[in-house]
């Protein structure tokens, strides 16, 4: 019962931290009241209709008075359902936006544990699951209470009574609905949370689609995502199956009610103490009663599954923000980069740098070496702050990176990767990527980046030029040329420090040869930081920075290294000699 509480009270206040426009909510209400009322109204009029019905004496008053209330109820009706139906809408597109805001403001550790899919369905399928609920079930819901509690003060003023025997059925159908909504919620949860798996498994697979048809995993990944499919239609069957018992028991119960106040009104009816005209009342009363009802049952469902939703909307929006979105702005030209004592683990039994400490001084090329696995791609990490050092500190000058706000840190830093990451669109938008006021920039800007990463060479042979679509992650685009457009973008930054993760060690030896020139023209000046996977491309290091199993093992320039360090001289024998 607690944990249905806290469901709810967690559900109602995320809907008010939303800022609910009050004067719409207001005014639909209102609109809903009167809805109400005129609705309550015709059967008023109607059994003074039927009681004084002749065609000698029929009251064209009475017929146009009928006919107005119906034209005020379906015009105010309207009002009401697309301003409250509007609410529900602007509830969850803020919704949407603060979730929105939220993840791309999240910490890259986030997105290491949880799958883009599942991340995907929180933002599209559980706000959608909620929006149904305040966009369609809620409205009908407040209607509907309204024209319960008018229809049946109506009825215990007209007969008393036969009100008390039609409101027997209510703890029955309490009865029967409290468990199956339960069950419901259950089912609900579950359901949302294979969506969730299932999205994330299929935006996976789409996403490597080459990996897969490479790997003729095609079997394996029809089997995977049929398990997928089979698990969502067995919630959706339990679903079903509680939806089959609640609409058949709401039937029943409401046929029994209407059968058993014709029979007793009819026979007050014949004994005079009823007129025909109250008996055609109360039953129009009593189907205003029995239809909102009916969609009560598909609200309290609904209300069960947004109740879950919810929680993991709420789990998203609780999430702590990456740190450093507050912070001094610092230009850190001709400062040194010290790293002191600093450690860091993913989790806690397992470190994967220790007691890492170096110095970096303005201008300088600073190679990290060693076997796979050593810690030097987490380096990197730490240095864009991507995650936050758990023992130590990295200092820019004497000032900790961590008082640096995160968008003068990595402003300030040109990130070259080995696989160069690109978005959907075109090489302008890719080129610009980040950029404020990017779409301002000149094409004359553009072409002299360009040029200086001698990718004119190869956008110059396209007939769109710089608007030319490069495809979902650069796939229209050879390794060659997605690099010499990062190295472009890199130069149109004009970063203090650059961090290359071994751009080259993909391409072949013609597209190598122009991306390190490309490379070597925008290291001048700057701070650099290169992940060496051959030591060719390091041996004219100012420091090489040797890292077995996230420990620092050797430093120095490359002869330092051949005359010190064992494991470094054998890595020279195998690849310079």
């Amino acid at each position: 019962m607690k944990d249905k509480q806290n469901g709810l009270k967690s559900f109602l206040s995320l809907i008010l931290s939303t800022n609910i426009p009050k004067l719409a909510l207001t005014v639909g209400l209102i609109a809903s009241v009167i809805t109400t009322l005129a609705g309550l109204v015709v059967p008023m009029l109607t059994k003074n209709l039927v009681d004084g019905f002749s065609m000698s004496s029929l009251s064209v008053p009475l017929i146009i008075t009928i006919g107005l209330a119906f034209i005020i109820q379906a015009m105010i009706g309207g009002l009401s359902l697309y301003l409250l139906t509007s609410i529900g809408q602007k509830i969850i597109a803020r919704l949407r936006e603060r979730m929105w805001l939220k993840l791309v403001r999240l910490p890259v550790r986030y997105f290491d544990k949880t799958s883009s899919g599942e991340t995907v369905s929180r933002v599209v399928n559980d706000t959608s699951i909620v929006k149904d609920l305040i966009s369609e079930h809620f409205p009908q819901f407040i209607t509907g209470i309204i024209s319960i509690i008018g229809a049946i003060i109506i009825l215990l003023i007209m007969d008393w009574k036969m009100t008390l025997m039609m409101l027997v059925a209510v703890p029955i159908t309490l009865a029967v609905m409290i468990p199956l909504g339960r069950q419901m919620a259950k089912i609900s949860r579950g359901l949302q949370d294979e969506t969730a798996v299932f999205t994330g498994h299929i935006q996976q697979t789409l996403a490597e689609i080459r990996l897969m048809k490479a790997s003729t995993a095609e079997k394996n990944e029809e089997e995977k995502g049929l398990n997928g499919i089979e698990k969502l239609l067995r919630f959706g069957l339990k679903e079903a199956r509680i939806f089959a018992l609640i609409a058949p028991i709401m039937q029943l119960v409401i046929m029994i009610v209407i059968v058993l106040i014709i029979a007793y009104g009819g026979m007050r009816v014949a004994s005079g103490a009823m007129s025909t005209g109250t008996l055609v009342a109360f039953l129009l009363y009593l189907f205003q009663i029995i239809m909102p009802i009916t969609m009560f049952a598909m609200f309290f469902t609904q209300l069960q599954k947004a109740k879950g939703a919810t929680e993991r909307i709420i789990d998203i929006l609780e999430l702590p923000l990456e740190g450093g979105q507050e912070g001094q702005v610092k230009d850190i030209t001709n400062e040194p980069i010290r790293v002191v004592n600093v450690s860091f683990s993913y989790n806690e039994d397992e470190p994967v740098l220790k007691n890492i400490s170096f110095e970096a001084q303005p201008g300088e090329m600073i190679a990290f070496a060693g076997p796979s696995g050593g810690g030097k791609t987490t380096m990197f990490g730490l240095l864009e702050r991507f995650y936050e050092p758990t023992a130590g500190e990295i200092r820019i000058g004497n000032t900790p990176i961590e008082d640096l706000s995160m968008e003068s840190w990595r402003s300030q830093i040109g990130y070259v990767p080995q696989e160069s990451a690109m978005m959907a669109g075109t090489i302008r938008a890719n080129l610009c990527y980040g950029l404020r006021d990017g779409e301002k920039i000149p094409d004359e800007r553009l072409w002299e980046v360009a040029k200086m990463a001698y990718a004119d060479q190869f956008i110059t042979t396209f007939p769109n030029g710089l608007d030319t679509e490069v495809g979902e992650r650069g796939v229209k685009l050879s390794g060659g040329q997605r690099q010499r457009i990062a190295i472009a973008r890199a130069f149109l930054r004009d970063p203090k420090i650059l961090m290359m993760d071994e751009a080259t060690a993909s391409l072949d030896s013609q597209s190598e040869g122009i991306v390190q020139q490309a490379l070597t023209r925008l290291m001048e000046g700057r701070t650099t930081f290169v992940i060496a996977h051959r030591l060719s491309t390091i041996v004219d290091a100012d420091k090489i920075i040797f890292i077995e199993n996230g420990q620092v093992t050797g430093s120095g320039t490359h002869q330092e290294l051949l005359q010190s360090h064992e494991l470094y001289r054998k890595f020279a024998e195998q690849q310079l000699t």
